[in-house]
This record gives structure tokens, sequence and C-alpha cells, in this order.
């Protein structure tokens, strides 16, 4: 986040926030979100206090509680206390799925710094992000039953999204409805579930709770498509680009490179499995960033954007809008 005053815009995520209040409110809720965050994980047993800091104290943007302070300017209530424990809450949920992500994937880095089964072991990063999600629903509890039901029913959908990329897709299964579906319950549910609490503590009509939870799911998903054009590499991305290719992840252009019939049978197997050749990860990575798979998937990339602008149109005009409307540009321009 980079604030210049007040009244100056602040850039926040892909958020310019150019109205003063709206800026005011959201920059101070993000503080006391902050400040929550520490109270949560702090334990009498000083190691997991250090545990459970690591990626907390590693950085990030909290694009997830942002999007939940911002979004609840659509309501009359967004300084609620119930807004600022909503988006404490799913960041926890997000730190937690961290820790459990990097065992899964090996990781050795996340945000610069160590991911904790590197520098600890599997075990501590496992009972780590158990600790974040323990403390995520007591948080939760204090704001009645049906966000710890809603709450539960988004851990779900991120635990089936995870199982359902683990697994992979039956053999009868499109792969590309498959990594949509993933994208959708392992990234945008959570996503989904801000604008969902956003809209419900500060008082939102239902009609207006529904646009959100679609916009959340929108952009979510775009977001994450997004970032599998952005692995390709782009010259301002701040990212080594190929990371998926070395890991062998089916990506969105990928997949959709290994649709098409006559693909070359050079690439084809290249993308078969996991790339160690620095040339070939260069050399492969380029063919995908020209080829017809790219253009599709920034076409899918692009009906997502439309669907999230046009779930933020059903919304009273408000400067909370328009700060979520300027999500949609800047997932799709981070990509040129």
């Amino acid at each position: 986040m980079t604030v210049r005053g007040v009244n100056a815009p602040v850039a926040l995520a892909g958020i310019e926030l150019t109205d003063p209040d709206l800026t005011a409110r959201v920059t101070s809720g993000l503080a006391r979100v902050e400040e929550l965050l520490h109270r949560e994980v702090a334990s009498e047993f000083g190691f997991v206090t250090e545990a459970a800091s690591h990626l907390m104290q590693a950085g990030g943007k909290r694009f997830r509680p942002m999007l939940t302070l911002v979004a609840a300017g659509v309501g009359p209530k967004p300084d609620s206390d119930d807004v600022i424990t909503a988006a404490t809450v799913v960041e926890l949920i997000h730190l937690a799925t961290l820790y459990h992500d990097d065992v899964m994937d090996e990781a050795d880095v996340r945000r610069g710094a160590k991911s904790a089964n590197a520098r600890w072991d599997n075990s501590i990063a496992i009972l780590t992000g158990d600790f974040l999600f323990a403390h995520a629903s007591r948080l939760v509890a204090g704001l009645g039953p049906e966000a710890v039901r809603i709450i539960a029913e988004t851990f779900a959908e991120l635990v089936t999204g995870q199982t359902r990329e683990t697994v992979g897709p039956r053999p009868d299964e499109d792969p590309i409805a498959h990594h949509l579906r993933v994208l959708d319950e392992k990234t945008a549910s959570l996503i989904d579930t801000c604008g969902r609490y956003a809209g419900m503590f500060s008082g939102c009509s239902d009609t207006e709770i529904a646009a959100l939870r679609r916009f959340g799911r929108a952009i979510g998903i775009a977001f994450q498509i997004s970032d599998d054009i952005i692995d390709l590499g782009s010259a301002d991305s701040g990212k080594t680009p190929g990371t998926d290719l070395r890991a062998g992840v089916p990506t969105l252009p990928v997949l959709y490179t290994l649709a098409e019939p006559d693909v070359d049978p050079l690439l084809r197997q290249r993308l078969a499995g996991p790339l160690t050749d620095d040339a070939d990860v260069a050399e492969t990575a380029a063919q995908l960033r020209t080829g017809a798979g790219m253009a599709s998937t920034r076409q899918t990339l692009g009906s997502y954007a439309t669907r999230a602008r046009a779930a933020l149109d059903e919304l009273p005009p408000s400067p909370a809008v328009d700060a979520l409307a300027a999500l949609v540009p800047f997932v799709l321009d981070r990509t040129r």
C-alpha cells in the first residue's frame, strides 16, 4: 500500500482510492486488521507465535481484508466493528492455506522468505496452519451462526478445490473446465466470502450482497488466470518466468495449447512434465506467449473481467463501487 496523504490517491493492491473519506476509512481499517492479526497469532508458547507470525511478517498485499473493507462501503454501516473482524477472519484463513499449500507443493520460498516447511519442517507448517484456522474459527464465532456456517462452507470449497487440483481431471473430463473449477473453489470462494461478509456486516440488501459475491467470484478467477499468464514472463511482472513450467503445473495457457489439434509435437512433449533446462523453459514460455492457447486464455480472462464489471453495474453508484471497478482494468493490464 502506498499512502500519499489522506486527500491524495492511495494505490492499494490494484485499487486506486480517490475519495478522501473512503481512503481514510480503509487505511484506518487495515491498521485495525493488522493489530487484530498480531493479537490472534500470539500464543503463550513463544515458538507458536514465531511460526504463526512468519508469513504474516514476510509481507503480502492483504488483498482479501482490503477488498472486504472497500466493499463494505456499499452498505450504510461500513465502520462496523464486525467488518473489521470479518476482514481479519478471511486473512487468517488465507494465511493458513498458504502454510498448507507450501507443504503440498514442497515450496522453499514464500513472499521472498523461507517457507515455514523449509525453515522448520512439514509438521510445524501443518500445525501452524491449523492454529490459524482455529483462531479464525474463534473470531468468526463472535459474528454469529450464519457467519460460522458461511466460513465452514468456504473452507469446504477451499479443501475441495485443493483436492480436485491434486487428483486431477478424470479421463472423461475436460481439463480446461476442471482447471477453471479449481480456480473457482480454491481461490474465488474466499474472495466471494469477502464480498459476502462486507455486505452482511455493513447492512447491504440481499440483492447488493449477491452482486458483491458475483463480483468476488469473477475477479478471483480473473486474478488467477492473469497469474497463469504472468508466469510465462513479462517485462515488468517482477516474477521469475516459468515457475509453473518448471513444476509441471498445467496452467490455462498450457491447457488451451494442448487442446489445439496441430500443436508442435516437441512443445507437447515439453508440456507433459516438469522442465529443468533453462533454455527449454525460455523457449517453451516464448512459444506459449505467442500461440493460439494464449489468445484463448486472454479471451477467457476478458470474459471473467466482463462478469465482474457487470456485477458492479447492479450496485448503486458510490466511491466504493468505483474503487472495486478499478480492479477490472488492473487485472487485465497486469498481463500486458
